[in-house]
């Protein structure tokens, strides 16, 4: 059976971190995996990321690759529930974000551009906050 995700993808493009001091956070993941993180922040959604290692020009909903980054930013804070997973919206990310509130989901960051492509993240029936990634 072929999945609808595509050919050598997974479910699971994306995910993020959040953090208070990315500072801290930084060092501290940059301590316990040994790596180096690269700092950024991004325009488009007005926060600060720091990365995990990743292949440069690699786009995740597509490689079958997954990573991630502790993200700060205003609108959700750590916690103890988790962190943000990001679905393979795979191929367009509109279809999916069209069902979300029909089957009972509510969208709280809407389709945004970003350099690989357009995000969104919702809270799901159950009231996880989950993100959704695709290329177009």
């Amino acid at each position: 059976m072929i999945s609808k995700l595509g050919p050598g993808t997974n479910a699971i493009t994306w995910f993020e971190i959040p953090v208070i001091d990315m500072n801290r956070a930084k060092k501290f993941y940059e301590t316990i995996l040994d790596i180096k993180m690269e700092t950024r922040s991004l325009k488009e959604t007005n926060e600060e990321a720091a990365f995990f290692p990743f292949e440069p020009g690699v786009i995740r909903a597509t490689s079958g690759l997954v990573s991630g980054a502790l993200t700060k930013n205003s609108y959700y804070q750590p916690s103890k529930f988790g962190t943000v997973v990001y679905l393979n919206a795979y191929p367009k990310i509109q279809p999916v974000i069209d069902r979300i509130e029909p089957a009972g989901g509510k969208i709280i960051f809407p389709k945004t551009k970003i350099v690989a492509g357009f995000i969104a993240r919702f809270l799901d029936s159950e009231g996880n906050i989950v993100g959704i990634h695709a290329e177009e």
